[in-house]
């Protein structure tokens, strides 16, 4: 049967809780599988997995379970291997790389920051800038609007300036919140967002990346930031048994 697999630790790892249950309904039974000096956290993986809040959640558990008695490397939601013994092949195969990075990330949470524009605050902004917009805009009000040429030109020169307002905004976020990191991650760009960034911070540290996060937003109150974490560092995780070894269900 397929083995979903969760995350990877050392071999000397302590077990998880007897019972501990993971995705699946019923839930599927947790267990280690070994190859040389680390282990893989798996279970069974059910047909037709799908990212359901039930399977979330359990996955998300199996991760907070194991991550609070020392580090593990968490594999993205839907990473499966054809079976154990494949995940113990490459867990061997990869083991210099799985131990630098266990070390590297013991004691270190991810932060994912994600922004958009306030869209009144952001036209405000805009106009405080751009004097040239301020004088058309000026104009067209006083001649009742302006023409459709004026108003078209206006609308242009307003979309662009936004536009070059938020790439600024995004390099922005990315300088101002990097110092309080160790490591940034940038995620692919979506319809929405601005900036999709994920920052790894050392767990004792995450009261100062928060604070900064809030001097960021007093110091531009045109931006909408949207802070999700202390995550399991996903983001700072190369490769694993999903990429290598199998298939991935999804993430």
């Amino acid at each position: 049967m397929t083995t979903y697999i969760y995350g990877i630790v050392r071999k000397s790892h302590p077990s998880l809780p007897e019972g501990t249950e993971g995705i699946g309904d019923p839930a599927l039974p947790v267990r280690t599988v070994t190859g040389g000096e680390l282990a893989a956290i798996v279970s069974d993986s059910p047909e037709n997995l799908r990212p359901k809040r039930h399977d979330l959640l359990a996955h998300q558990n199996v991760l907070s379970e194991a991550g609070a008695q020392g580090p593990v490397l968490p594999m993205r939601f839907g990473s499966t291997a054809p079976d154990d013994d494949t995940v113990a092949a490459v867990l061997a195969e990869r083991a210099e790389h799985y131990t630098e990075r266990l070390e590297a990330l013991d004691g270190r949470v991810e932060y994912n920051v994600k922004a958009t524009h306030d869209e009144e605050a952001v036209l405000h902004r805009v106009m405080a800038e751009n004097p040239e917009i301020r004088t058309l805009t000026e104009a067209n009000r006083e001649a009742a609007g302006g023409t459709y040429e004026q108003r078209l030109r206006l609308g242009e020169m307003v979309v662009q300036a936004v536009q070059a307002r938020e790439a600024a905004d995004a390099v922005e976020i990315q300088e101002r919140l990097e110092g309080a990191a160790e490591s940034v991650s940038v995620g692919p760009q979506s319809t929405g967002w601005l900036a999709n960034i994920s920052f790894l911070v050392a767990r004792d540290s995450s009261d100062g990346f928060l604070s900064a996060v809030d001097k960021l937003r007093g110091d531009h109150p045109h931006l909408d930031l949207k802070v999700n974490g202390p995550l399991p560092p996903y983001s700072f995780v190369e490769p694993g048994p999903a990429q290598h070894a199998a298939q991935t269900a999804g993430h």
